[in-house]
């Protein structure tokens, strides 16, 4: 159906003043990134000599490269499990007869209400007690717990839309469920998966709290917490912050890019429906 003028004019005003939001924190963080050290910008002003030798400042001043190596670390092993646990489960939730499937399922809904912040000291303590402070498990396994409850009804909301006629066609094939979850409903479930894969990405990546708790070597931090090296007692350096900030977004924005079109077709169309 013809939408009429009025219908697209607006729909387009809403969708310029969207992407104006959503522009403008990142062109003020790089006006600011920009001015001289020591300077305290305010707002947008972007200067005629622009210090791009900020960037290579924060870098330094950080000590960015092990912690790039740390976050990377932790997002290889974090990421594939999650993804692997959460397509196993949802799998099992939607297509399989678990025992106590219903009340299981709803302990994961549960585990979506809670709050963060208030299972960081519960969380301090079990770390500790298992012996694990200051090391990189002590951020692993809290991370691939926190994020599969979200994992797990994502994935069950894919593998419930799956087409029962291929499901069916596979049966009769002789396919189990481990032919059919992995060679059928795996590869239609690719842009569910791949959503999955960027937000428990952007959810690692960006990890602040839990690894000023959990670790103390700030080398075994992530890059999130590399912000910490420009807030002092006394004096926070406000352009050298925005240049680190930028430093460290622009990986989660560079897989974004590379990715979006699953992510989009995944937040559209919840995956293939039949």
């Amino acid at each position: 159906m013809k939408q009429s003028v009025s219908v697209r004019t607006a729909g387009s005003v809403v969708l310029a003043l969207t992407i104006i939001f959503s522009v403008l924190p990142f062109l003020s963080m790089l006006s600011a990134a920009l001015q001289p050290q020591g300077s305290m910008p305010e707002g947008i002003q972007f200067t005629a000599h622009p210090q791009w030798s900020n960037f290579v400042d924060a870098w330094n001043m950080a000590d960015i490269t092990p912690l790039l190596w740390s976050s990377t670390l932790l997002v290889i092993v974090v990421v594939p499990l999650v993804v692997l646990f959460s397509a196993l489960g949802g799998y099992a939730f939607a297509q399989l007869k678990v025992p106590f499937g219903r009340l299981l399922y709803m302990l994961f809904i549960v585990g979506l209400t809670i709050p963060f912040e208030t299972l960081v000291t519960p969380l301090y303590y079990e770390i500790s007690g298992m012996g694990l402070l200051n090391t990189r498990l002590a951020l692993m396994l809290p991370l691939i717990g926190l994020n599969l409850p979200f994992g797990i009804v994502w994935m069950r909301s894919c593998f419930e839309q799956m087409p029962r006629d291929l499901i069916e066609a596979a049966s009769i094939d002789g396919a189990g469920h481990v032919r059919t979850f992995r060679s059928i409903q795996l590869p239609l479930a690719l842009p569910a998966v791949s959503s999955l894969g960027i937000l428990t990405f952007l959810a690692t990546w960006n990890q602040f709290l839990l690894a000023v708790v959990l670790v103390n070597d700030p080398n075994k931090r992530t890059m999130a917490g590399a912000l910490q090296a420009f807030v002092g007692q006394y004096q926070t350096d406000t352009v050298l912050l925005n240049a680190g900030a930028l430093l460290i977004m622009a990986p989660t924005m560079l897989l974004f890019i590379i990715l979006q079109r699953y992510f989009i077709r995944a937040m559209l169309a919840g995956s293939v429906k039949g």
